[in-house]
């Protein structure tokens, strides 16, 4: 849920800073002491990581961009909205292939690609993302496929992609 405060910005070092209150800290769950956020200074969009710091205080950094973006300078009061940042970061080049996902629905085998460790589809995906020509990308799809259908029969083949 998100939450809004008003905070005047000073800098500690050569960083810009906020304090963010704690009865919005209390709230979200930490990791390490840091907390991922996302939101938006006087309507700009942000995402960052609020940082601990002494008496169970959080920082949010402002940088440069968030400045500007915000309107907004050092010793000015800047309108916040924030709220823990739940979701998952996915690269452009880890987005699944729309023709990959076509050819996993067609033969039945898109349990079997998730069933891949995670370090692999990031592999896969990230290849066949960059590809530029669509010859190039059906054929490396086709060999995709391929294995995945022998892996379904349990016949052991090397599972590394021609050009990978």
């Amino acid at each position: 849920m998100p939450n809004t405060f008003k905070a005047k910005i000073y800098k500690i070092g050569i960083n810009a800073v906020v304090d963010v209150p704690k009865r919005i800290t209390a709230s979200m769950i930490a990791t390490a002491g840091r907390i991922k956020i996302k939101g938006t200074i006087n309507g700009f969009d942000f995402k960052t990581t609020l940082m601990p710091v002494k008496d169970g205080l959080h920082l949010l950094y402002v940088n440069i961009p968030m400045l500007k973006g915000g309107e907004t300078a050092l010793g000015k009061i800047a309108s916040f909205v924030i709220e823990q940042d739940t979701g998952k970061k996915v690269e452009k080049n880890q987005r699944m292939h729309e023709s990959l996902l076509k050819q996993l629905k067609k033969k039945n085998l898109v349990e079997e690609f998730h069933a891949l460790t995670a370090s692999r589809k990031k592999d896969i995906l990230r290849y066949l993302n960059q590809l530029k020509s669509e010859e190039t990308l059906k054929r490396n799809i086709d060999n995709v496929i391929l294995q995945l259908q022998r892996q379904q029969k349990n016949v052991r083949i090397p599972l590394p992609l021609k050009g990978l």
